[in-house]
């Protein structure tokens, strides 16, 4: 029986997701296995990711779910981390390197160790059912540069107006010609509405009749949840190829576009990019899929053993894989922009989420009153609390809301940054 199954691919070790449709039979689900790596040149603990499709029954009928803290699309988890596999690197000149697991489903290398050019490495991966998958010997030839990440403000194809990035680099070599280019994006949040109190809620019994409990409005540390920073991995499948240029160079290639309306550019930003240079295969490995993941109706008839990577199963049997092990020296630019720098005295965006101050009744009726209760008004303000729904604005002096109470409130993100980021400043960061 055919069921349609979405895949999420987190490819090339940087979070990036991937969704494509593929119509898979029953027994393919189970026994899928997706294998995740880039092997650099950098010197680092390396990181191998493995998972496997999960409940495609209930996937395939579940449409995005909005997150209402966090204005974003996102799909319901599909896939399942697997655990307690043995995975091995190993060279042509007699290395070995064991990979352990340090969180679910990701195996990072008990070492630090980095590619070298010339030498091929293998990849072996065992499963806990004891299924053994290997890779082809790969390695890298060619080496390539990055001269330069730049923000340009400008309308896009369709006519919309943001930010670009772009890069310009290239190779000497004139096989060097095929790339991708994976970011993380890091941008200071500032809470709208921060106050230096806060609501503390305690000894509550919402059981109680009636109701008990202490609320108290108390100072924050100094700035607590008023900047924050918060870091995002690259979604997408972004390749270059200069096969067919007179010289091997990238001028003006567009890796990013930021909308002039995107929250996360309102204060300051910073991108970092990652180029890394393939094998041809590798590339078309990747045009592939970045094909299934935009063309569903094209290859809505394509079953996945089509989509060969360089990984197989050993023996027989229905075991199946997706992946690519990947061998790819890498180089890496960050880059730093304000707003203003390119929207000079013009209106930030609007903030991740609307913020408008309610100042909801104070109290409700106890959990366990067994009457009949008309209630017109909104949560209580102690509900609220409770949840950490809203923060503290001010003492409701004006009379405003439904069911007024007596401090006016907004939503939680929008007074407390750490919602949607980290307060740490990243160690890498600069003003």
């Amino acid at each position: 029986m055919k069921k349609n199954v979405v895949y999420i691919m987190l490819l090339g070790l940087m979070g990036c997701v991937e969704v494509f449709d593929v119509p898979v039979n029953e027994a393919d689900v189970t026994s899928t296995l997706i294998i995740e790596a880039t092997l650099t040149n950098k010197l680092s603990r390396q990181n191998i990711l493995l998972s496997r499709p999960s409940n495609f029954e209930v996937v395939n009928e579940l449409d995005s779910v909005y997150d209402p803290v966090y204005p974003v699309r996102v799909r319901p988890p599909s896939i399942v981390f697997e655990r307690n596999a043995t995975v091995t690197v190993s060279d042509d000149q007699g290395n070995a390197y064991s990979f352990q697991e340090s969180s679910p489903g990701t195996y990072t290398s008990d070492v630090e160790f980095a590619a070298e050019q010339g030498v091929s490495y293998e990849l072996q991966v065992v499963t806990k059912d004891g299924t053994r998958y290997g890779s082809t010997p790969e390695r890298f030839t060619e080496t390539a540069s990055i001269d330069e990440i730049y923000a340009v403000r400008e309308l896009n194809n369709v006519g919309e107006e943001g930010v670009s990035i772009y890069l310009d680099g290239g190779s000497a070599d004139p096989n060097a010609n095929f790339y991708r280019y994976t970011y993380e994006e890091t941008y200071k949040i500032i809470a709208p509405t921060w106050q230096r109190q806060d609501f503390v809620l305690s000894n509550y019994d919402p059981c109680a009749i009636p109701i008990t409990y202490d609320l108290d409005i108390v100072f924050r540390d100094d700035g607590e949840g008023r900047v924050c920073y918060r870091t995002d991995p690259s979604e997408a499948i972004i390749q270059n190829n200069t096969s067919g240029l007179q010289q091997n160079r990238i001028e003006g290639f567009p890796v990013r576009f930021l909308p002039r309306n995107n929250f996360i550019i309102s204060h300051r930003y910073s991108i970092l990019v990652k180029q890394y240079v393939q094998s041809q295969n590798a590339y078309n490995y990747y045009e592939a899929l970045e094909s299934f993941s935009s063309n569903e109706s094209v290859f809505s008839a394509v079953q996945p053993g089509l989509l060969e990577g360089n990984i197989t199963a050993e023996g027989e049997g229905d075991k199946k894989v997706l992946g690519y092990f990947e061998v790819a020296p890498v180089t890496e630019q960050r880059l730093y922009f304000n707003y203003s720098d390119l929207f000079p005295g013009e209106p930030l965006p609007d903030y991740a989420i609307p913020c408008t101050e309610t100042a909801p009744p104070l109290e409700h009726v106890s959990y366990c009153f067994t009457g009949l209760v008309a209630n017109p008004c909104p949560l209580s303000l102690v509900e609220s609390v409770n949840i950490n729904l809203v923060s503290y604005v001010g003492l409701n002096s004006e009379g405003i809301g439904v069911c007024p109470g007596p401090y006016k409130i907004n939503f939680r993100a929008c007074g407390d940054c750490t919602i949607l980021g980290e307060s740490k400043v990243p160690d890498f960061w600069e003003e």
